[in-house]
């Protein structure tokens, strides 16, 4: 049993399934900015987009559009485009999702969804989903200074849940940047899932060192059992 007291989760794709609705959030968003399918730039973008799935969105609408009041827009209209899936229920928790962090947190470690998304759309997921009772901390880039890759996400959720050593932290997620992030804040436990942007091989690429079927696999890796749900 790994002796772990923090467990920072990311949301989409790890804990949260939204059946395609980042990308088509994305692609709206680009579409007002003529990047189209067969228009010059669009599968450079398309590029840029999907390798930095994970990442704050806002960092990767400055990487697409350019100028900060193009990305600036193009972040408004992303949001308000997931913001509508959220409203139609395209966005549900994944299979074992909630009774993984419920069983984490009747075991005594405190659990942090971190995202790349803005606070507000986080907390329409969250609301959407009937999570705040489940968890702890909830961060976005802008409550920690610098979204994924940077290591700002995990050890803030470490620093504002009174963990102890990195050595106790545990980071979840299905991005090679959700990885690095963990592995650059030193966390005890960095673990990919196959259930979101990236496959095995990507998120072992990226320096995994545990890859996962789901999130519920965390379970036996800390220790915990299926008798901390009762």
């Amino acid at each position: 049993m790994r002796d772990i007291t923090v467990a920072c989760l990311d949301m989409a794709g790890t804990t949260v399934a939204d059946d395609g609705s980042v990308m088509a959030a994305f692609g709206a968003a680009a579409a007002e900015f003529g990047l189209v399918p067969g228009a010059a730039g669009y599968d450079e973008a398309m590029t840029i987009i999907r390798d930095t799935m994970g990442q704050s969105k806002i960092e990767v609408f400055r990487r697409v559009l350019g100028s900060e009041e193009r990305a600036q827009a193009g972040n408004r209209i992303f949001e308000q485009r997931y913001a509508d899936a959220v409203r139609a229920g395209l966005v549900t928790p994944l299979a074992g999702a909630a009774e993984t962090i419920i069983a984490l947190r009747a075991a005594g470690i405190k659990v942090c969804l971190a995202t790349g998304f803005a606070p507000a759309t986080r907390e329409a997921v969250l609301d959407a989903l009937g999570w705040r009772p489940l968890i702890d901390l909830a961060l976005s880039p802008a409550d920690a200074g610098r979204g994924r890759p940077w290591p700002d996400l995990p050890l803030t959720a470490l620093l504002r849940l009174g963990g102890g050593a990195v050595s106790e932290l545990a980071v979840v997620g299905d991005t090679p940047s959700d990885v690095e992030s963990g592995l650059r804040a030193g966390a005890g436990l960095v673990v990919g899932v196959t259930t979101g942007a990236a496959d095995r091989e990507a998120l072992a690429q990226a320096g995994a060192p545990y890859v996962l079927d789901s999130v519920a696999g965390l379970l036996a890796l800390v220790g915990v059992g299926v008798e901390s749900l009762h």
